[in-house]
């Protein structure tokens, strides 16, 4: 859980069961969690075991150079992959949901953004009923409440529900690791066939990584939400937000040599 509280100074706003959080960073925090932020980026493009087996293999300029093969180079790619990335873990860490597959692994060409919800979480109640978590991450240097409003169309898109395709996409992916992953799986699959959650074990969240400071649109956003379930909505005030990513995905991609 340090990713955050390391990097971090979090306010909190709850009302009900929609809450706010705001995220800025703290004076050190940024040279406090790189490293670690640096291994979580190339985490979710590919296993650390094998980058580590390819380390072995080939040696530190090998292994890299793999690895930059799967990593964007666009501003855009890069900015909406982070996104997406820290959206994920913030979820696996403050929200009490897992995201089981890491889609960025999945990208058919590393510029193009994957389709569908943006993540989506899961986790079982105490009579092991299924609750979900529909996802959608923005990361932009200006956050303007159009982008806001962009978001909440997506989430409330299929009557709010995490879209079929989606499901599917993650579904599979378990089926195929087979195990106790397949048990889940195949719980995914029935969501599909039968719609069986209901709205209030379906909850939202909307990420937001921004060079500005959170706009009123988002707690505008959050305040007409409906009440039908759960709402996080979570923004990370970066203010060098372009030289931050350029940053992030140079240290990435550098695996070093020791």
């Amino acid at each position: 859980m340090t990713l955050f509280t390391d990097w971090c100074d979090f306010s909190e706003e709850e009302d009900n069961r929609k809450r706010l959080w705001k995220l800025t960073e703290k004076e050190d925090g940024r040279e406090q969690i790189k490293d670690t932020l640096h291994e979580v980026v190339r985490s979710h493009y590919d296993c650390l075991t094998r980058i580590a087996e390819d380390v072995e293999r080939l040696g530190y300029g090998g292994a890299a150079a793999i690895l930059r093969e799967r990593l964007p180079r666009t501003k855009r790619a890069r900015s909406g992959d982070l996104g997406e990335i820290l959206a994920t873990e913030f979820t696996e860490r403050h929200l009490e949901f897992q995201v089981p597959i890491r889609r960025l692994r999945y990208k058919d060409g590393r510029e193009m953004a994957l389709r569908g919800d943006d993540f989506i979480g899961v986790t079982q109640d105490d009579d092991e009923n299924l609750c979900l978590l529909k996802g959608e991450s923005k990361s932009r240097k200006n956050l303007s409440e159009a982008t806001v409003k962009k978001a909440r169309k997506a989430l409330n898109r299929d009557s709010g529900r995490p879209t079929p395709s989606s499901l599917l996409f993650v579904a599979d992916r378990l089926l195929e690791r087979g195990g106790a992953d397949e048990v889940l799986g195949k719980k995914l699959r029935d969501e599909v066939a039968n719609k069986a959650v209901p709205a209030d074990r379906i909850a939202h969240a909307f990420f937001s990584l921004s060079g500005n400071a959170p706009p009123e649109a988002i707690e505008d956003d959050l305040a007409d939400a409906d009440d039908a379930r759960a709402h996080e909505v979570i923004n990370i005030h970066i203010a060098d937000h372009a030289d931050f990513i350029a940053d992030v995905y140079e240290e990435a991609e550098n695996l070093g040599d020791d």
